[in-house]
């Protein structure tokens, strides 16, 4: 590929692995080497005009950039975890709590640094052309604290804001479904509106102890589309979810 670029194998080396952008000739002619035809072709130089513009969240220094790329690009966005809020639907309060929980060592400039950041991808929701949003929310985060009574609250009272978006769907999944049909932790699948991607699923890492995955087709993509089917439809309907995350916010002492 080197020789057909009439490049360096370092350079296609920093190419493949996502160190440094693609020129507009080198996407005519790695499309001539592979033969690629004049839809896909346009296709890649658009993808790659969209990557040399400057996002938000490339001058955070966040952990996560590979994921809010890709989160800023879904058309869809299917949430599932069994231990917080999804973060598109956290307070700030909220997500202090969590980030303080879960990573001890971090100083407060960071902790709001994290939460900054956070808070800033819910933009998404709300923006021009906004992604649709399916969460799944076992009952057990609802009644998990985090923070103080009042922090619980203000995050249970959002939840039943933000579930009047348009786009957005929250089921949640009630102790009484009883056991789930898999065994898994954090994961989040992401489609795209656009070929050739069909989309990928993120699956949280355990921290500390193992990295985080990202699975296309054929790496486990099917399967956790197939989880997430079983358990949005083992949850309770939009409306129901509605009520029981009312009363549980309701039955919180001030």
């Amino acid at each position: 590929m080197a020789g057909q670029l009439s490049c360096s194998p370092s350079k296609v080396s920093r190419l493949e692995n996502g160190l440094r952008g693609v020129s507009a000739r080198d996407i005519r002619d790695l499309c001539d080497l592979y033969d690629v035809q004049d839809e896909r072709r346009q296709q890649f130089i658009a993808l790659a005009a969209e990557g040399k513009q400057q996002t938000w969240w490339q001058s955070r220094n966040l952990p996560y950039k590979t994921y809010v790329d890709l989160e800023t690009a879904a058309a869809s966005i299917s949430d599932f975890g069994v231990g917080v809020v999804p973060g598109l639907l956290q307070t700030t309060d909220y997500a202090r709590a969590v980030l303080q929980a879960v990573y001890p060592p971090l100083s407060a400039d960071e902790i709001d640094r994290r939460v900054a950041g956070r808070i800033e991808r819910q933009g998404l929701l709300t923006r021009a052309d906004p992604p649709q949003l399916h969460a799944v929310i076992d009952e057990a985060v609802l009644r998990r604290p985090a923070g103080d009574n009042r922090v619980m609250r203000a995050q249970l009272e959002h939840l039943l804001d933000a579930s009047e978006l348009p786009l957005v769907t929250i089921r949640v999944l009630p102790f009484q479904a009883g056991i789930l049909p898999v065994i898994t932790h954090k994961f989040i699948i992401l489609s795209f509106g656009k070929p050739p991607f069909e989309g990928v699923v993120f699956v949280e890492g355990v921290v500390g102890l193992t990295t985080d995955l990202y699975l296309g087709p054929g790496e486990g993509l099917a399967e956790y589309q197939q989880a997430f089917g079983a358990m949005w439809a083992m949850a309770a309907s939009p409306d129901e979810s509605r009520t029981m995350i009312a009363e549980i916010a309701t039955a919180i002492p001030d």
